[in-house]
């Protein structure tokens, strides 16, 4: 893996991070990414070492996001199962969603496989393989109509 993957691997993890305690806490965006610039990204937290990130990477993704918020929330419902809801997705869950469909969305510079692939292993660091295999699924599906 090159370091500008890793560095945006790492990104992509805090932005869903970033979304998280934006959706929990209401956390206005220019302080939410200040925060992360200054306490997070590459930074060590109860002995563990984050590694650097790529900040603009992040800061797009997470504004992109936010500021798209109801189109991207439109999209990724629409790929859901029957009778389920955004509501009933798991807080993190969703933000693995909203990140993965910004993507597919506005970065035309990231593949659509590299996308999906980095946020089925985003899934990983917090769920179980079932689960990843749902983000793939969703963010699959999202993709078609994306980048049709």
């Amino acid at each position: 893996m090159t370091a500008r993957s890793q560095s945006r691997s790492a990104a992509r993890l805090a932005a869903v991070q970033a979304l998280y305690q934006w959706q929990m806490e209401g956390t206005a965006l220019a302080k939410l990414l200040d925060e992360f610039h200054q306490h997070r990204l590459g930074r060590e937290i109860e002995d563990e070492q984050y590694a650097e990130a790529e900040v603009t990477f992040f800061d797009d993704v997470v504004s992109g996001a936010i500021a798209r918020g109801e189109e991207i929330d439109a999209l990724v419902e629409g790929k859901l199962a029957s009778g389920w809801t955004l509501a009933r997705l798991d807080k993190t869950m969703l933000q693995i969603l909203r990140c993965g469909t910004y993507e597919l969305l506005a970065r035309a510079d990231v593949p659509t496989g590299a996308a999906i692939s980095e946020y089925v292993d985003v899934a990983k660091a917090f769920f179980d393989d079932r689960e990843a295999k749902f983000v793939n699924g969703v963010l699959d599906a999202v993709a078609k109509d994306a980048r049709a």
